[in-house]
């Protein structure tokens, strides 16, 4: 049997992504790339801790709460760190981010707690999010750690890292309409 404490590698995850959240806040060269190993540990442990607890013989519905509440407020801080931070996002931007990726993630609690079973489908899923974000992050950090630099596309303008937020804002919220969708045909239609 794994010996490994699940709720352990949960917390480590959690503590990567507040880091990400302070070292993408703070900015420039040395913290964007701080932020970005921090990223790839939330990622990497996130994607275990639930597979760990399964081996361990330790899964439960508490331990399953706790990830999605740690897993909440990790990108609440990564994306926090971006939104708050003028020199990569403005917070408009980030504020729509932020909003598309909640809400999707309680449309998928949404279905469980009405008996359809957690929704994990859609566009854009957090593991989609974490990828996008790591390379969201490298392009900033190759062409303007620092910020400063923007890319055209019509009337619209924005940094590297911000253009990543827009998507986070669309397919984020894209999702969770996808998602509320699908719940609401779960019904069984009305006599």
């Amino acid at each position: 049997m794994l010996r490994v404490n699940p709720n352990l590698v949960s917390w480590i995850a959690f503590l990567a992504a507040v880091g990400a959240g302070t070292a993408f806040f703070l900015g420039g060269g040395a913290f964007l790339g701080l932020a970005l190993l921090l990223v790839l540990v939330n990622s990497y442990l996130d994607a275990l801790d639930g597979k760990i607890a399964k081996m361990a013989g330790k899964a439960s519905a508490r331990g399953d709460f706790l990830d999605h509440v740690f897993d909440r407020y990790a990108d609440v801080f990564m994306l926090g760190g971006i939104a708050f931070n003028a020199m990569y996002c403005r917070l408009e931007v980030g504020t729509l981010a932020l909003l598309g990726v909640l809400l999707t993630s309680y449309m998928g609690t949404q279905a469980q707690a009405v008996g359809q079973g957690r929704a994990y489908g859609g566009i854009l899923g957090r593991a989609d999010r974490l990828v996008l974000l790591f390379l969201g992050g490298l392009i900033q950090l190759i062409v303007a750690p620092s910020g400063g630099v923007t890319f055209d596309v019509g009337v619209l303008t924005f940094g590297p890292l911000e253009w990543f937020m827009v998507l986070f804002a669309v397919l984020g919220n894209a999702t969770a309409v996808q998602r509320a969708v699908g719940i609401w045909r779960g019904f069984a239609a009305p006599r």
